[in-house]
């Protein structure tokens, strides 16, 4: 009865308001949210999110990454539960990426404190550094360097575009918070539940309002170079030609059919940045460097793509770059019923989905047991000031957090 009943305190009111609020440092004139990670808006906002931890009754550490966690004690010394997300945001960023778990997170802390309801674990809500990437590359750099500390080697040294080193920043985070202690190392959290806007047109185009989150898709990043031979437009005759351009469409056209060919309908495929040289109206490009965005739920999908597109480079002349990979993550199955129990428990239709988009959890599934609940987005919009969801469905994604997390914390 304690998980409904916690369920049943969140406050929608409350929760609505805390977005208002936390969309105020950064706020852009249409309506969206500009917070570069660690930069002085988003310390700001980590100011006021510490300020009303502290008045809930709960401690403040930080890490290495200056990723915060804000811990309510349970009754026993076990491994905590954990949620959260990141408050860092695109530069034309809307309200509710990343900020929605955090403060609904947040919802579930006063929500635990209203319902006077004690719980056996502690529960932690977490503020991941950098999430977006668009300050410091790589994305998700705090959740990865807490699950493996030894990233930060490589990333204390990654610059900003102004050339602010992220070891810079940090010193700045901890001038900015010298009285938080560091997070003890400890084992591995019981369990990681991560709530979000989908991000995408699934639910709302079935008009379901949750959806438990099965994984996250594999992703293959690569650039395609293509070389030619520059001459003049008009003086050229087509059989002589070696256009660079025409030859990396023609690419473009092999590596689009195989990718649908091995994922189907599961195929995610962008060819996203192309870099055309001398890029003149009158001269036969000689260089065209194009990228290719391959996603899949299936390892052995991306690994047949991985030999097709070395087939295909090789058959075509074209130099093959392999920029970023990562595996499909399958979430643990114990904590996705606890998410299918909270959403029977609150008679709330779910569906279960794969993410096309990358998270935190992603890194933390690695840790721990870990899941996700997603409620929709309106048009599917997301990294856009438009960004929204429905408030019946932002108060029910809260309500299906509490649940679980309540459940979890009492295993």
């Amino acid at each position: 009865m304690s998980a409904r009943h916690v369920a049943d305190a969140v406050n929608a009111a409350r929760l609505l308001e805390s977005i208002e609020a936390l969309a105020a440092f950064g706020a852009r004139d249409d309506g969206g949210v500009d917070r570069p990670a660690l930069g002085e808006r988003d310390i700001e906002a980590r100011r006021f999110l510490i300020d009303r931890a502290r008045a809930l009754g709960c401690s403040v550490h930080v890490d290495a990454c200056a990723n915060l966690f804000f811990r309510r004690e349970g009754d026993a010394a076990l491994a905590p539960v954990m949620t959260g997300s990141h408050i860092d945001t695109q530069p034309t960023g809307g309200k509710l990426d990343g900020c929605y778990g955090v403060l609904a997170g947040f919802e579930v802390l006063a929500a635990l404190n209203d319902a006077n309801v004690r719980t056996r674990r502690p529960l932690e809500v977490a503020i991941w550094t950098n999430e977006e990437g668009t300050r410091f590359s790589p994305g998700a750099m705090g959740s990865s360097a807490f699950v493996e500390p030894s990233r930060m080697a490589r990333y204390v040294d990654v610059r900003d575009a102004e050339g602010i080193t992220l070891s810079a920043a940090l010193k700045r985070h901890v001038s900015a918070f010298p009285e938080l202690p560091p997070r003890a190392q400890q084992d591995a959290a019981h369990a990681f539940v991560e709530l979000h806007i989908e991000q995408g047109p699934q639910l709302e185009n079935a008009d379901v309002p949750l959806a438990v989150v099965g994984g996250i898709q594999g992703v293959r990043w690569y650039a395609f170079h293509v070389q030619g031979t520059a001459a003049h437009a008009g003086t050229t005759p087509m059989p002589l030609r070696r256009d660079a351009m025409t030859l990396a469409i023609a690419l473009h056209r092999e590596l689009d059919a195989i990718a649908h060919e091995l994922g189907r309908g599961d195929t995610r495929v962008t060819f996203g940045r192309w870099n055309i040289a001398p890029n003149s109206i009158n001269t036969i490009p000689s260089a065209v460097c194009f990228t290719v965005d391959f996603r899949h739920p299936d390892a052995h999908v991306l690994g047949a793509f991985d030999e097709h597109a070395q087939a295909i480079a090789r058959r075509h002349g074209a130099r093959i770059e392999a920029l970023f990979a990562h595996a499909p993550v399958a979430f643990d199955p114990r904590v996705l019923s606890r998410i299918d129990e909270a959403c029977r428990a609150l008679d709330a239709r779910a569906l279960h989905l794969t993410s096309g988009a990358f998270h935190d959890a992603m890194y933390l599934a690695k840790h721990c047991p870990s899941g996700m609940i997603f409620v929709p987005s309106i048009d599917g919009i997301s990294h856009n000031p438009a960004e929204a969801t429905d408030a019946g469905h932002l108060v029910l994604g809260a309500r299906a957090l509490a649940h679980c997390l309540t459940t979890l914390c009492n295993d």
